[in-house]
């Protein structure tokens, strides 16, 4: 009987073995992915737990389908839903023109108070990409998702709501600095502690949970003073007061250096590391975006503000072979509220061509099982993917840049990683009568 996942008290989800999913399939090429990747997911259930496991999808309204069947592009009963049955996922959707709401993803986001955006970061073998050593890439950014820029507080230049906030700026708070008054459009750039320390905490629960080495606060303090630099400061307030005894800081071993010496600042850090802490540490966005091309084996998860994620997460999904392959998830981590999402766009002049690669929705998914805890079966689809782009039986985003590649469309394609189920194990080994 299918049911309803519940979040327990203990702020843990509990997961029934027919749970029911909601679903936007989403605009453009969204209903060819989709219907590609809930295959996936439903063969890979049915074979991972020998049919005693199995998602009961709900169809929820968002979109283009929503305004043609409601008149609304973001329907009221769909964010209900999205509450009532905790954890969906999307295809992607359109932005609407002409007014009414700026972004569907973004609404849904702040409505939901979804306030961590998790884009793992992964090099799978055989993709092409850009770079010389892709398999360095090996990151997940937690990027906040409710604040900063993307807040929407803005007004156009020249309109009454900008000469009135200008008029303010100038006369009672004492700005001399705007450049061009009475031409500038403005935006407000909110950035809170408790915004700033949730998103954080979550980071480091992550990391923690995981074992990874390193958390990277990534900012632009030493420009943003009071937003992007007040970031960094609560991170590592995070880091100290909340979690001592699992971490080192950055800020703790310049502390230590300036009271006694880098030769001591350095030790206690070796010490620290040595016992398996945590490292936490921070660096200014435009030397990261360097640094993900120098070394990126040096960073493993990331926390960083809405447009800085924003940039930081596309430019990492390009060296390993683009945004159709990179995943993604909305999560609230105390509500336990979290939709999961093709990252990309809705691509429609390529829509009903049953050519788009859907590894971005059906990598999503995987993040989806994660969280409901069926790894086994998130396993088996990473691994079953691998073997796919291993064969060379791709998609054209990936035929265009591979030698002796065999074209596949995108039904053929989310059939191949269905076969390949047969041939590898959960853990991504290939089984032995199966070879590449």
């Amino acid at each position: 009987m299918a049911e309803k996942i519940t979040m327990g008290a203990n702020g843990k989800l509990s997961v029934p073995n027919q749970p029911i999913i909601p679903f936007i399939e989403g605009d453009g090429i969204g209903p060819e992915i989709w219907k590609v990747a809930q295959h996936v997911f439903d063969q890979a259930i049915a074979k991972t737990y020998s049919g005693q496991r199995k998602i009961e999808w709900k169809e929820m309204l968002a979109g283009e389908k929503a305004f043609k069947q409601t008149g609304e592009w973001l329907p009221a009963d769909t964010l209900k839903i999205a509450k009532e049955y905790i954890v969906s996922i999307k295809g992607p959707l359109t932005t609407p023109i002409g007014g009414g709401i700026r972004s569907l993803n973004v609404a849904m986001r702040q409505d939901l108070d979804l306030y961590a955006c998790v884009r793992p970061v992964k090099w799978f073998k055989g993709v092409p990409s850009p770079v010389t050593h892709p398999e360095q890439v090996d990151m997940t950014i937690f990027r906040e998702n409710t604040e900063d820029i993307y807040a929407g507080i803005e007004w156009k230049a020249c309109s009454d709501e900008a000469k009135k906030f200008e008029k303010f700026l100038m006369e009672e708070m004492g700005v001399k600095n705007i450049r061009f008054p009475g031409s500038s459009g403005y935006g407000v750039k909110p950035v809170s502690a408790e915004g700033t320390k949730r998103l954080v905490r979550s980071t480091i629960q992550y990391a923690l949970e995981n074992h990874l080495p390193s958390v990277t606060l990534v900012h632009k303090g030493n420009i943003m003073k009071f937003t992007e630099g007040a970031f960094k400061q609560w991170g590592y307030e995070v880091a100290r007061q909340e979690f001592a005894d699992k971490t080192f800081t950055w800020d703790e071993w310049d502390e230590i250096k300036k009271l006694q010496g880098e030769e001591q600042a350095n030790e206690v850090q070796r010490k620290a590391l040595h016992e398996g802490k945590l490292l936490v540490k921070d660096i200014i966005a435009d030397n990261f975006l360097q640094q993900i091309l120098i070394a990126p084996k040096d960073f493993s998860v990331v926390a960083t503000l809405n447009l800085n994620g924003d940039y930081i997460s596309d430019a990492l999904a390009a060296e390993v072979g683009g945004i159709g392959i990179a995943p993604g998830a909305n999560i609230n981590y105390k509500t336990g509220y979290a939709v999961f999402e093709a990252t990309h766009g809705t691509a429609p002049k390529f829509a009903g061509t049953d050519s788009m690669n859907p590894s971005s929705v059906i990598l999503s998914g995987c993040m989806m099982l994660e969280y409901m805890g069926w790894k086994e079966a998130a396993a088996l689809i990473t691994s079953a993917l691998q073997a796919t782009i291993m064969r060379k039986t791709v998609t054209i985003d990936f035929y265009n840049l591979m030698t002796g590649a065999t074209l596949l469309k995108t039904s053929e394609f989310g059939n191949a990683i269905i076969e390949n189920m047969g041939t590898v194990t959960g853990d991504g080994q290939l089984k032995k009568s199966s070879s590449l």
